[in-house]
């Protein structure tokens, strides 16, 4: 797949597999920057250190070094932090797109299952036309009965 802004686009991550890679390829890619952050922020940490300016005083020299590398202090803690959340994104999306739909079909598969058994070992019934299911047929009365012992041993006494 060819895609003009580079070699990821949201339509790939479309298996477990291709998000790992994804959030593995991001995480890589910070990792870099966090290190080129703190490589940056150590060498003027160390530079004002070492060399505060003549003209400054020793508070001016401080917050000037204070304004220089406070800004890549909270550059690199959010680089630490965005590293940490590509591996929350991977988890979620992976619950979200593939494993709860998983379960969820695995759930309406085992109803359908259990439905189907149900089903099959239950004699469907029609409905009279007032919506009434009719009577179960009785075993067959013995021979030597006739039709009105039937009605008399049925009735309520």
């Amino acid at each position: 797949m060819s895609n003009s802004t580079g070699p990821w686009s949201g339509d790939m991550l479309d298996s477990p597999e291709m998000v790992e890679a994804f959030s593995g390829q991001l995480r890589a890619a910070l990792a870099e920057y966090v290190d080129y952050v703190a490589r940056i922020r150590r060498d003027a940490e160390a530079m004002w250190r070492a060399n505060p300016p003549a003209e400054f005083g020793t508070f001016e020299a401080w917050w000037r070094h204070h304004k220089v590398t406070a800004p890549f202090a909270k550059l690199q803690e959010h680089l630490e932090a965005a590293v940490k959340l590509t591996f929350e994104v991977a988890a979620q999306h992976r619950r979200q797109r593939f494993e709860l739909p998983a379960a969820r079909k695995a759930a309406a598969e085992a109803r359908q299952e259990a439905a189907a058994i149900s089903r099959g070992s239950a004699v469907p019934r029609r409905l009279s036309g007032g919506g009434q299911p009719y009577p179960k047929p009785r075993p067959a009365a013995e021979e030597d009965g006739s039709f009105l012992d039937m009605v008399r041993r049925d009735r309520p006494a």
